[in-house]
């Protein structure tokens, strides 16, 4: 497509995207790029996307981002999972933990073990046999020898940009302030050649990043790439945020509390907690929407709420011409599961195991739309799960759910699931055999049968064997200190 040397990257937008894409270019190529990243200081960002998974915890190691300056400069907190309440049902709730469950064996995962015992009435919960799990339930943490404990972040985004900026800009990243009013491209190929701002700049490049959020003006407006809707398998359709002041210590989990028509996060900071809805305004207006998140928060108000509407979906292709588009102009998977900043991780990673260094080649764009597509669909079915495996049927919003036909890769998980207690992950899916297995059992599954290498262990030997696990585990979680005084020694940050 093009054999010119690929020097001059223009990255279009900032926000927790464009300057996680400036952190990983400059780091990794800034010694051979000319890295510049236009933004404007009266364009807001989304702001909600507080709460992260482990692979960020990777990603910084990638960078050899220090952990503990980057908490300190986000106001970070520690995240051991998710609590899920009222989704099974009204008052039934369940985590999501990070890290693995227990001891499997090679022919067989540790939750065939575990149905068996639970057949016998030798195995507790089976969050039990979980560090993570139990030691969120706890409000502990600590970081432990041989990465012993999976753990991901509660951070301030706006601060993480501020963060990340100062970082890149280390390594050479020119930030230019300017709104983008028209974006030029060449004539014979159709690729981007520049774009020019209010002040009547023009910033010319070989290869763009749009970081432009749900506008999508590189992408969408100037590519003209389609976008795929999956409000049919995603109901939800708008958010309302607001921040309000910390009433008590910071716990290490994210809440997921379901409401009548969507569901209300609680993300607990050094400095304050993020709160939101999200919701299917097909159900329930936005006024209504805001008094419902009003009515259901603690501590004194610090930010009006703000409505936010999206799309669920993905662009066909995030790789078009000589634009990559990063976050939300890609595509959006409501923040359920955390999974908005490790995807623009992901798709840095991506973009960096495939640099188009000679020129652009075709193959590259394939491979990576091929990727991206993979593993948005991936993630997605995950996200579907948790709507569609449900007792609820109290309200409009949840009978919708609970009775729509879903993908049917995702059919599969499940019906392998209930009928064999089989989960298998798939090379580069995000989320491993453990995480499928807590949610189906969170929802409610129970596998018609476990595997008959569980039977190979007679009573006493599983009844031990199960004991030994949790004893581990319990043992573990009671030499932990509490999360608030940990994070306080390891990362407190001053008042911002």
């Amino acid at each position: 497509m093009t054999s010119k040397r690929i020097q001059k990257i223009v990255i279009a937008g900032g926000g927790t995207a464009g300057w996680m894409v400036a952190a990983g270019l400059s780091r990794t190529l800034g010694k051979a790029l000319d890295i510049k990243l236009v933004e404007s200081d009266e364009i807001g960002t989304v702001g909600v996307g507080e709460a992260t998974i482990p692979t960020l915890v990777t990603f910084h190691r990638l960078l050899d981002i220090n952990e503990q300056e980057f908490m300190a400069a986000t106001q970070g907190t520690f995240k051991l999972g998710i609590g899920f309440e009222n989704w099974r049902d009204v008052n039934q709730h369940y985590i999501h933990s990070f890290g693995t469950t227990g001891k499997d064996h090679w022919t067989a995962g540790f939750q065939h073990f575990w149905l068996k015992g639970r057949q016998r009435n030798l195995a507790g919960d089976y969050g039990d046999y979980c560090v993570e799990l139990k030691a969120a339930l706890e409000n502990k943490f600590a970081h432990l020898p041989r990465s012993g404990m999976n753990y991901a972040f509660h951070i301030d985004a706006g601060l993480y940009a501020r963060f990340l900026r100062k970082f890149s800009e280390g390594y050479g990243v020119k930030r230019i302030e300017g709104k983008i009013t028209n974006v030029l491209t060449h004539d014979d190929t159709g690729f981007i050649k520049a774009i020019r701002l209010d002040s009547g700049a023009e910033i010319e490049g070989d290869l763009f990043i749009d970081c432009t959020g749900f506008r999508a003006l590189l992408i969408g407006q100037t590519l003209h790439e389609p976008y795929e809707d999956w409000s049919h398998w995603l109901p939800c359709d708008s958010a309302v945020a607001v921040q309000t002041e910390s009433v008590g210590d910071a716990i290490p989990l994210t809440r997921s509390i379901a409401r009548e028509s969507g569901w209300q996060w609680r993300i607990p900071l050094q400095h304050r907690v993020g709160n939101g809805m999200v919701y299917c305004s097909r159900y329930i207006s936005d006024e209504q929407a805001k008094q419902s998140l009003l009515a259901n928060i603690e501590g004194k108000v610090r930010t009006e709420p703000r409505v936010i509407k999206f799309k669920p979906g993905q662009r066909r292709q995030t790789w078009v011409k000589n634009c990559v588009a990063v976050g939300l102009a890609s595509g959006f998977i409501e923040p359920l599961e955390s999974t908005s900043i490790h995807l623009i991780g992901r798709s840095i990673i991506r973009l960096l195991q495939m640099f188009p260094g000679t020129g652009i080649n075709p193959s590259d764009i394939a491979e990576f739309n091929r990727q991206t597509v993979a593993e948005l669909e991936h993630i997605r079915d995950f996200i579907v799960l948790h709507y569609h495996v449900t007792n609820r049927q109290d309200t409009p919003f949840w009978n919708a759910c609970r009775t729509m036909e879903i993908p049917a890769s995702l059919q599969h998980r499940i019906d392998l699931f209930r009928e064999t207690g089989r989960v298998f992950r798939l090379q580069n899916e995000l989320f491993a055999e453990n995480s499928w297995i807590q949610v189906m059992l969170g929802q409610g599954i129970v596998p018609k049968q476990y595997h008959q290498v569980a039977d190979l262990m007679g009573d006493a030997e599983l009844s031990r064997f199960l004991d030994q696990i949790k004893s581990q585990v319990d043992n573990t979680v009671l030499q932990l200190p509490k999360h608030q005084a940990y994070v306080e020694q390891y990362c407190k940050a001053t008042a911002p």
